[in-house]
């Protein structure tokens, strides 16, 4: 009788653990905001957040890439000593025209309006039976009352949001004398329950892959672009990318090899990794950025790539390595006009190279041949240029989006 009572609970134990395992098998993220730690005052940049947040709401714009019947927000305090506190928190399908949301609706944290961000980790919301179609513009609303620094943040949105004082969370207009910001904080990621099944993309990458360059309020980064192409293939695609990030090294964010396990593989239905990454692990060196750091070698960013695609592989995850652009002529009449130089070239080409021929990757995506420009390759293409000669302008970025091989993305 003892033997068959403990088979029983085991199996209504087994069986509860497969549901939830099942019931969240079926969330996937579909857009993401990576988190970085707040850096000092003394950084080259600043962090574009007040030192503190009181009796306001903080109002953020997010274009998702796949549907779903339902929604779920994650929130974020990676980097946090103290705990968080959320008061009341709203989200609302905003419309396309005035970015006004026509209704809001509560969400919820353990059936809880209040929420408790512990330090170092993230909390997911209660599903939001809210369904939203592809593509959609999401306006999130969240209330901090008690005066509250933020240690963790998102530092190059390349969206506007809003710090208006008092409970906004209900209303759909934003005063004109809000505050506003390019960074983001709290939220770090939307995931949608689709409606048939589905896999996400994950594009992992530095300023390039952020958007830097692309027009403010857009959505014209290359993932947004790519996002329209692999919607209808029930595909998500969002972007891991962080201004400054390097493979090897912390910089504006920690490196792409300690973000992996700590974000990356955190995401839900990641399938395909691209991985742009590395430019600035050769060019910080020597620059405002790095002044005694040294150049890394060949061999270290080599097998730190393979570290990524081995990494990778544990978990089921394919990976497109995605070669650098060039970069002659780079952020010129600034501190950092030392970011090009022709040894740093040589080492992008020589890694280039590598990628195309060592089949360490299982798929490559050329952007150095197809952004490049054919009289001098080693620039990048003057209509595919931002300017500054380094990133790639909204004409680059989409064309980026297009030189991307769906077959290898749709078949895994």
């Amino acid at each position: 009788m003892k033997l068959y009572q403990a088979t029983l609970f085991s199996l209504v134990l087994f069986t509860s653990f497969a549901q939830a395992d099942a019931e969240n098998s079926q969330w996937i993220t579909t857009w993401s905001a990576s988190p970085q730690k707040v850096w000092n005052k003394d950084f080259v940049f600043p962090t574009l957040i007040p030192e503190q947040v009181s009796n306001q709401t903080i109002r953020q714009m997010s274009k998702i890439s796949l549907g779903g019947e339902a929604v779920r927000l994650v929130f974020t305090n990676q980097y946090g000593k103290q705990p968080l506190y959320i008061d009341q928190t709203t989200i609302g399908l905003a419309n396309a025209v005035t970015l006004k949301s026509k209704s809001t609706y509560p969400v919820y944290f353990s059936g809880q309006l209040k929420a408790r961000i512990l330090p170092g980790k993230q909390l997911i919301s209660d599903p939001i039976q809210l369904p939203v179609p592809d593509h959609a513009q999401l306006v999130v609303n969240s209330f901090i009352q008690k005066p509250t620094m933020f240690k963790t943040f998102h530092w190059d949105a390349k969206q506007t949001s809003w710090l208006i004082s008092g409970n906004q969370t209900t209303h759909f207009t934003t005063p004109t004398d809000a505050k506003t910001t390019t960074a983001r904080l709290l939220l770090s990621a939307i995931e949608v329950k689709p409606k048939q099944k589905a896999h996400v993309l994950a594009v992992v990458g530095d300023s390039i892959t952020d958007g830097a360059t692309a027009t403010l309020d857009a959505n014209t980064r290359w993932t947004d672009f790519l996002a329209k192409r692999l919607s209808a293939h029930q595909l998500a695609v969002i972007n891991s990318g962080i201004s400054g990030n390097r493979l090897l090294t912390d910089g504006m964010g920690d490196s792409v090899l300690k973000r992996l396990n700590s974000e990356i593989f955190q995401y839900s239905g990641v399938k395909t990794l691209i991985i742009l990454i590395g430019i600035n692990d050769i060019s910080w060196p020597g620059t405002a950025f790095a002044p005694k750091q040294q150049i890394p070698s060949f061999e270290a960013l080599t097998e730190g790539y393979r570290r990524v695609v081995s990494e990778a592989h544990k978990h089921n995850i394919q990976v497109i390595g995605a070669t650098l652009l060039p970069f002659s002529g780079a952020l010129p009449n600034t501190p950092l006009d030392n970011y090009y130089q022709p040894n740093k070239d040589q080492l992008r080409q020589r890694i280039n190279h590598w990628m195309r021929t060592s089949h360490t990757f299982d798929g490559v995506l050329d952007l150095d041949e197809g952004l490049k420009d054919p009289k001098h390759p080693n620039r990048l293409n003057p209509i595919y240029d931002s300017g500054d000669h380094l990133h790639p302008n909204d004409r680059g970025n989409q064309h980026m989006a297009e030189l991307v091989d769906l077959d290898q993305i749709i078949k895994n």
